[in-house]
């Protein structure tokens, strides 16, 4: 049998943001996963991308990851256009505004957990397990885990960084709240006639926003296209040439012709939260803990803004050699991650409700709101330097 201090169960950039955080700090440390922690990756660019702010990108630069990653395979974006489609609201960013070369890194998922898999792999006080849990044993001072390769884990905490449908969430007795947005969806990538010009574009139609991230390549983007899932599912089953058309209309041909260049892919969109993150020897984060709308593109760093927390929080009982299982000592940190994933659910809610719908009220308050933001330099930098995580 062996034993750790900490077990972090899901093996995605979370789980070991987390795991890399907590390194060289005396706590062993375990990541279990029933896929392998690096998958291979095309050369085409994956559907799946985040956007990471400024404040992540920093921490994982100091941990170690960030300069590791594939130049090609990340893409810097200086400034961010956003509109209300046939409107004449619209407010734009710009990275000199903050003073900074960038306002984020669009990065393809699995390009970042690859690169924090190889150093989370090379940790000595790191063991990573291939394997799934079939039985969780809850004791007043750890926690055996049964694992289905007949191996028995033995953990101070055990952290659930393991998605949406969490097993260690389940497995605590944890609730979670949810509600259906309505929206589903559509993610693929995209050729643009005209250079993207390192800039990240979103447009609010009357079903929903239509994101264009950029690539390294300087005619390709990443698209999210949320909208109501009836819309979303008439945009499914249009051919390529068709979907292309829908694109470039969508977004008024800011970027030239639009002409897909992937699949499609489509998810139904669910916001949740678990109304406690926490038990005695337990802890859910990510999306383990909330999933919220992609609008902003703040959810991967949500996440990972919950792992740089609990790291601090593990680190600090441990220095002060208190146990890293009580609630008691890891009620702060519920509180703290809590308080920040309710204001961005609120404000993703306040957004959704006020940019969605063509009705000539709300459009002359999206118009006039988006105007009077772009002509107040001071509201803009607070506005941006949220987004950027600062």
């Amino acid at each position: 049998m062996q034993k750790v201090d900490v077990a972090i169960v899901g093996g995605g950039m979370v789980g070991l943001t987390l795991a890399t955080a907590l390194s060289g700090n005396g706590l062993n440390i375990a990541v279990i996963s029933n896929v392998p922690l690096e998958q291979p990756v095309p050369e085409s660019p994956l559907l799946r991308v985040s956007a990471i702010n400024e404040a992540n990108r920093e921490a994982l630069r100091a941990l170690g990851v960030w300069q590791h990653l594939p130049t090609d395979r990340i893409a810097a974006y200086g400034h961010m256009h956003v509109w209300d489609k046939d409107s004449f609201g619209h407010i734009h960013f710009d990275h000199e505004q903050m003073q900074r070369p960038q306002l984020g890194h669009i990065v393809e998922n699995q390009v970042l957990t690859n690169a924090l898999a190889t150093r989370v792999t090379g940790q000595d006080d790191t063991v990573v397990i291939n394997s799934a849990i079939n039985k969780v044993l809850w004791g007043e001072h750890e926690t055996m885990l049964m694992l289905d390769n007949d191996d028995v884990l033995s953990c101070k905490l055990l952290v659930g960084a393991d998605g949406a449908n969490s097993f260690v969430r389940k497995q605590a007795g944890l609730p979670i709240s949810f509600r259906d947005y309505g929206h589903t969806a559509i993610v693929a990538t995209v050729k643009t006639s005209e250079s993207h010009d390192q800039t990240a574009r979103q447009v609010f139609t009357p079903h929903g926003p239509l994101a264009l991230l950029p690539l390294s390549d300087p005619h390709l983007c990443s698209i999210v296209w949320s909208q109501h899932t009836e819309q979303a599912e008439l945009l499914m089953q249009l051919s390529e040439e068709d979907f292309s058309h829908a694109l470039t209309a969508a977004t008024n041909s800011e970027a030239g012709v639009i002409t897909l260049d992937s699949e499609r892919q489509s998810f139904t969109l669910t916001m949740r939260y678990a109304r406690q993150w926490v038990r005695e020897g337990a802890v859910i984060i990510g999306d383990a803990a909330h999933t919220i709308h992609p609008l902003a593109g703040q959810g991967a760093n949500l996440g990972m803004q919950d792992a740089l927390s609990l790291a601090r929080v593990l680190k600090q009982l441990h220095q002060e050699n208190k146990s890293l299982s009580r609630l008691r000592y890891l009620r702060p940190f519920e509180r703290e991650r809590k308080a920040e994933t309710m204001k961005m659910i609120s404000a993703m809610d306040g957004f959704k409700m006020l940019f969605e719908g063509d009705n000539p009220v709300k459009k002359m308050i999206r118009g006039v709101g988006l105007m009077t933001t772009d002509h107040l330099p001071a509201v803009k930098r607070k506005l941006i330097s949220q987004a950027m995580g600062f």
